[in-house]
């Protein structure tokens, strides 16, 4: 997950603040240099950071599969969605801020999440304790192609990826896996991850009356996750309780931070950022172990 999350700094700082507050339809070289030329420092610094860091301490071997599907009630899968999400929607508004045409910036921008994704995946498959997972590959396709085609056909993202996140104490647990402090669970700890498609309620239910910031939210989560594929009943030589491992299903209203437009070109960037995150709102839960769950806040 920690490699995900460096994916994710790499591809997200080439696109905010700085791509968000400029949107030309005449193509100017000097922008475009700048955005290739960040594109590619971010991208060998990726992989000379997997290559020289990450695997450093692993076999090199020859290239194998990994089945990682069934791993953490798929919330990996939801993640490497979400960051290719990003990423391509990155891509795009790089390429727009250098004024390059539409279709182009779509599909050769939109392709960033994709692009980004696929080294870790070789490098994953060549090193000893890791391995190429399809399930990975059509994870980051599902990504980038949900930020292309909504660009593509309504010109707008209509759907929105969000991520919210929320301690649990199953990082105390079985820190080792799930984090040994709350900066390593924020990327290690599946349980406290949630993903949302958020959706313009506006768009669901034409009416003016509706604020064009008011979204609805579906998200998906697990819990009860000591391990990837089962929870292991020992940990640190001690034996632990048991925990059923179950999937959350939410729905919960959101706001879409991009709608409130100002002259600032700081704030109109820190709303680009906050967007890739949920807004804490009350909201309505079921999950397979306990059913309908209200929460009056759930972050």
């Amino acid at each position: 997950m920690r490699k995900l999350f460096i994916a994710l700094a790499l591809g997200l700082f080439l696109a905010h603040p700085i791509y968000a507050q400029k949107d030309t339809t005449t193509f100017n070289k000097k922008p475009f240099r700048i955005s290739v030329g960040l594109t590619a420092t971010a991208y060998t610094a990726g992989v000379l950071y997997l290559s020289e860091v990450w695997y450093r301490d692993h076999e090199r071997v020859p290239l194998h599969w990994y089945n990682d599907n069934a791993g953490w009630q798929q919330m990996d899968k939801a993640a490497h969605a979400y960051i290719a999400y990003h990423q391509s929607r990155a891509g795009y508004e790089m390429l727009k801020w250098s004024g390059v045409n539409q279709n182009t910036a779509i599909f050769i921008g939109g392709s960033l999440g994709f692009i980004f994704q696929l080294p870790i995946e070789i490098f994953d498959g060549i090193y000893e304790g890791y391995g190429f997972s399809w399930g990975d590959v059509y994870a980051n396709t599902a990504g980038s192609l949900l930020f292309m085609l909504q660009q593509k056909f309504a010109d707008e993202q209509i759907i929105k990826m969000k991520f919210s996140y929320y301690p649990t104490p199953y990082s105390k647990v079985n820190p080792r896996i799930l984090g040994e402090n709350a900066l390593e669970s924020l990327f290690t700890d599946y349980n406290a991850q949630t993903y949302w498609l958020s959706i313009g309620l506006n768009k669901l239910i034409p009416d003016e009356i509706i604020p064009n910031w008011l979204n609805i939210a579906l998200g998906y989560s697990g819990g009860g996750m000591l391990s990837d594929f089962e929870n292991p009943r020992w940990v640190g030589g001690k034996r632990i309780a048991e925990y059923a491992r179950y999937r959350q299903f939410l729905l919960s209203p959101d706001i879409d931070y991009t709608q409130f437009k100002t002259n600032s070109k700081f704030l109109n960037g820190l709303f680009e950022a906050l967007n890739l995150t949920k807004f804490p709102a009350p909201a309505i839960e079921y999950n397979t172990e306990y059913g309908w769950v209200l929460h009056f806040i759930y972050f």
